[in-house]
């Protein structure tokens, strides 16, 4: 037996991830009006930084900074900063557990004009459980947690082209060594890649960019053995942004991202006329609409663009909308505001973001702040704290071969 903490828990993971009724093997049913697409570590996905959680999680084509490591690797080559780092905290699900959090540490170093290399740390503390046994009698605790370890490559090809890749280490504890009668459960591990691209240019409009990211491709996770298998959060992200410069003193972005997840859309199952899951003589059950999740990595992202049970419509629900703007008054403080939307069928995470910035000479303090549309919201109150450090201006690097 589990502590009431504990159960809190286990339904967040129920939430985010498709772990359970995987790993036992069945399905316990299905709503077919809301057909949420689920992974394995789920935490890749949060977005980790102040500056875009207070843009709306816009960030795949605005300026660079040391959280570029995860919003888009390539765009590290613009910076103007020879190196730098960034941390960053933020308590998440407060409204429903009081010790959990994400933490961020990212850092870059340019080794010419042209090239830039950067690492980054990511820590998701899941808090504390207890476990009692059928007499409420204390049988330990245990402190899940989640991390993945970043090494970067990012090179400016033109003067206003870059591309970038970053190589990815994941681990997933999320239970020790629980055992039961159904699970003998063990973390997950595995690696994956992301390929970037940026492209910015000064236009008589402003600096236009443009940006494009495809993050965790890598092979599926297991948290028990090699016969259960689930996806890790693949996904492509694309957007733009236009900086306008009002005047030498006032500054204003807007930064537009799309989402999607390269991963199987959850099929639509046969049922019979008492609504059970129809299966065939292997155990399978049987798919009515759309195709069997059940595929590698490259049929699961290349078929993610084609599976929906509902067809073109329903992908385009899968697609999640980022929208933020910026505004900079003498590159000392900035102000931020942003919303994300997500289809009801699809998740409904829909909020507003708010958020501040400051910089003064090499250090910087950035602060964001989530205002979901209702109340007692488990996003509520979402809080984001960053801070930057840069260093040495990049004036001091011999010409580039690019210009």
């Amino acid at each position: 037996m589990i502590s009431n903490k504990s159960l809190i828990f286990l339904t967040i993971l129920l939430i985010f991830s498709n772990f359970v009724s995987a790993q036992q093997g069945i399905l316990v049913g299905q709503d077919t009006t809301q057909r949420v697409i689920t992974t394995a570590v789920p935490f890749l996905s949060i977005t980790p930084d102040s500056r875009s959680g207070g843009m709306g999680d816009a960030g795949v084509a605005i300026s660079p900074d040391a959280n570029s490591v995860y919003w888009n690797p390539s765009k590290l080559v613009f910076i103007e900063n020879k190196m730098g780092f960034a941390l960053s905290y933020s308590p998440w699900l407060s409204k429903i557990i009081n010790d959990m959090s994400l933490s961020y540490l990212s850092g870059y170093y340019k080794l010419s004009k042209e090239q830039a290399i950067a690492v980054s740390l990511r820590y998701f503390d899941l808090g504390e459980i207890f476990f009692t046994d059928d007499f409420n009698n204390p049988q330990g605790s245990f402190n899940p947690k989640e991390l993945a370890v970043d090494a970067t490559y990012a090179r400016m090809l033109s003067e206003n082209f870059s591309l970038g890749i970053t190589l990815r280490y994941i681990n997933s504890n999320l239970t020790g060594n629980f055992s039961s009668l159904t699970i003998e459960a063990q973390p997950a591990n595995t690696v994956a890649a992301d390929v970037s691209a940026f492209y910015q240019k000064d236009t008589e409009f402003g600096n236009i960019s443009f940006g494009g990211n495809i993050s965790n491709i890598g092979a599926k996770v297991t948290y028990s053995n090699q016969d259960n298998k689930d996806f890790i959060p693949t996904n492509l992200r694309v957007g733009s942004a236009l900086k306008l410069d009002i005047d030498p003193y006032n500054t204003i972005t807007f930064a537009l991202d799309f989402n999607k997840l390269l991963v199987p859309s959850p099929p639509i199952y046969a049922v019979d006329e008492d609504g059970v899951i129809i299966t065939d003589p292997n155990g399978n059950p049987v798919i009515a609409r759309g195709e069997d999740p059940n595929r590698n990595l490259l049929s699961g992202i290349f078929g993610s663009f084609s599976d929906a049970p509902d067809g073109f419509s329903e992908e385009m629900q899968e697609i999640m909308i980022s929208f933020g703007a910026e505004y900079w008054y003498n590159n000392l403080f900035a102000a931020r505001a942003g919303y994300f939307y997500e289809n009801a069928n699809k998740g409904n995470r829909q909020y507003f973001t708010i958020g501040v910035g400051f910089r003064y000479n090499v250090f910087g303090f950035d602060f964001a702040y989530l205002v979901p549309p209702k109340q007692e919201h488990p996003l509520a109150e979402t809080l984001r704290f960053t801070l930057h450090f840069n260093f040495a201006e990049e004036s001091g690097f011999d010409d580039s071969v690019t210009d």
